[in-house]
């Protein structure tokens, strides 16, 4: 086991929510020397400054500027989300009823439900507070077992065998957080915020939550020679962990600006403000252009032809018991290595053109490539590669580590696989 396979388990364990990623994201960028800058400042830049920029505490882009201007260097950008499918708290969690206290979730993204029925899960999120007449945003994390949705018994259940597991969120996706006399939610997370000295409240002082349910097990490496990982929310914080290291390792300042860029809610379509069907990038890049010694005219367009974008999201590894629902001629496998995806009809923003460029990176390095292609008979999920395409206009690659049990509560990916990403997408931040 690697020390970069330990250090992703660190980073997906101290990152149960997207706020939470973008906040461990934060810790690490600016142990590496970069500043933090507010959408509301003004900006100036100099070659190799280095800053980031958080929007909706769970969107985050990251930049290192060349030594010449973006206009005359370009953009080198690695795109991933923050976000994975979960369970989210009602505006109104509280249900009580037959003895017991529950809470009232709504899915999130395409989540395998089954995989989260008796799993030991506890809540995270951001806290809205009143505090001194204004709202303040709080993170926080429960950190221990706190709630479980419990399968139905065979015996009352005896139809399952026959007719399978048909799950409803609405009436069988209501998690269990104690006996009816127990506390409800705003009592309880009042009570945490003061046990973690976060803040002092009451519970009428909570005005609203964004709160998730996660799985509270450790991230941990299986298998006879420690060829897997096991641990949540793979999909996708493996690759932002892979740019993120990446970057914060990449000394050198060379012509071109290097950009991360960590989007939240690409698992619900990436249709919102934090988004990368929002705005954001386009206006960070644009910043980057008009802060750099004052700008040019028509610099963004110029800079946007000389960029590249990697989007990197995790990508579907062959899985045995159901080879058939692969195509054939592209079945990658845990540990083969980094894929570069393609869909015909632009699910993956993938061309030629960005393929060779990914593909002579791997080579290099004496990396050899795998390929995913969905069956023609069978339709194919998307990234924030072709939307960022679209919305930002630059040349894209959708590439990804080979993994199993995506959108499961706890996925599976290959141990061999997050130092090679890492070298490849640092050798495209380095190279000239």
């Amino acid at each position: 086991m690697t020390d970069w396979v330990t250090d992703l388990l660190g980073y997906i364990d101290r990152s149960p929510t997207p706020y939470h990623a973008v906040a461990e994201s934060v810790r690490r960028l600016e142990g590496a020397g970069f500043r933090p800058l507010a959408e509301t400042e003004s900006w100036s830049f100099s070659p190799g400054d280095r800053f980031h920029v958080v929007r909706g505490d769970g969107t985050l882009a990251a930049v290192a500027v060349g030594d010449t201007s973006p206009i005359e260097g370009g953009f080198r950008i690695l795109g991933a989300h923050t976000d994975s499918p979960n369970l989210r708290l009602k505006p109104r969690p509280d249900v009580a009823g037959h003895g017991y206290r529950q809470l009232a979730v709504e899915p999130y993204g395409s989540l395998l439900l089954h995989t989260w029925l008796d799993r030991d899960l506890s809540l995270a999120g951001r806290v809205s507070l009143r505090a001194e007449g204004q709202i303040r945003n709080v993170l926080l994390d429960f950190g221990r077992p706190l709630v479980r949705i419990p399968n139905l018994a065979i015996h009352l259940f005896r139809e399952i065998k026959t007719e399978g597991l048909k799950l409803n969120p609405q009436q069988h996706g209501v998690p269990l957080i104690g006996l009816e006399d127990g506390p409800e939610l705003a009592e309880l997370v009042a009570t945490e915020l003061r046990a973690q000295s976060l803040a002092r409240v009451e519970p009428a002082e909570i005005l609203a939550f964004d709160l998730m349910l996660y799985d509270a097990q450790p991230s941990i490496v299986s298998g006879a020679r420690g060829e897997f990982i096991h641990a949540p929310r793979l999909d996708n914080l493996a690759s932002c962990h892979a740019a993120l290291t990446a970057l914060t390792t990449t000394m050198t300042v060379p012509p071109f600006t290097r950009v991360v860029v960590l989007y939240d809610h690409e698992e619900i379509g990436s249709r919102s403000a934090h988004g990368a069907g929002g705005p954001f990038l386009a206006q960070t890049l644009e910043r980057v252009i008009t802060g750099y010694k004052g700008g040019e005219a028509q610099g963004l367009a110029r800079a946007l032809a000389r960029s590249m974008l990697i989007s990197v999201d995790m990508a579907h590894a062959i899985h045995p018991n159901y080879a058939d629902r692969h195509e054939p001629g592209h079945r990658p496998v845990l540990g083969g290595g980094p894929v570069i995806k393609v869909n015909a009809s632009q699910a993956y923003a993938s061309d030629a053109e960005g393929a060779a460029l990914f593909a002579s990176l791997c080579a290099r390095l004496d990396i050899e490539p795998q390929h995913f292609v969905s069956r023609s008979d069978l339709p194919c999920g998307s990234t924030i590669g072709p939307i960022s395409a679209t919305r930002v206009g630059i040349r894209t690659v959708d590439v990804g580590n080979p993994m199993l049990s995506m959108h499961s509560c706890r996925e599976m990916a290959g141990t061999a696989d997050v130092q090679p990403m890492i070298d490849v997408l640092r050798a495209y931040l380095e190279t000239e």
